[in-house]
C-alpha cells in the first residue's frame, strides 16, 4: 500500500508560480509511474501530467503543456509539479497518484493522495 501526501498548494495571482510536492511512504516508490490530476468545483477529475519510474518519460495535458513541469527524485520518494504562468482556470484541487502502468484515465490509477488546493486569482 502506497501512501501519498501532497503539499505546496496555495493562493497565487495569475501569471505566478507554485511547486507541488508529493511524498510517498513506500520504499518501492521508484517502481511506480507517478501522476498529477486535478479537480475543479463541479467538474470531473482530469489528468494533468505523468512521469515514468525513471523520470525519462513525461506526458502532459494540452492545457498545461509548456507551463507545467513534472519531475521526481527517487532518492527522496518525491514527485514534483512545477506550475508556471498560472491561470485562473488552473484553480482546482490537485491530486498525486501512483500506478504501475501508463494511463491518463483516472480509474486506472491505484493509489491517491488527499489533494492540495491551488487557487489562482485574476
Amino acid at each position: 500500500q502506497v501512501q501519498l501526501v501532497e503539499s505546496g498548494g496555495g493562493l497565487v495571482q495569475a501569471g505566478g508560480s507554485l511547486r507541488l510536492s508529493c511524498a510517498a511512504s513506500d520504499r518501492t516508490f521508484s517502481n511506480y509511474r507517478m501522476g498529477w490530476f486535478r479537480q475543479a468545483p463541479g467538474k470531473e477529475r482530469e489528468f494533468v501530467s505523468a512521469i515514468s519510474w525513471s523520470g525519462g518519460s513525461t506526458s502532459y495535458a494540452n492545457s498545461v503543456k509548456g507551463r507545467f513541469t513534472i519531475s521526481r527524485d527517487n532518492a527522496k520518494n518525491t514527485v514534483y509539479l512545477q506550475m508556471d504562468s498560472l491561470k485562473p482556470e488552473d484553480t482546482a484541487v490537485y491530486y498525486c497518484a501512483a500506478n504501475s502502468r501508463p494511463s491518463t484515465v483516472v480509474a486506472a490509477w491505484s493509489y491517491w493522495g488527499q489533494g492540495t488546493q491551488v487557487t489562482v486569482s485574476s
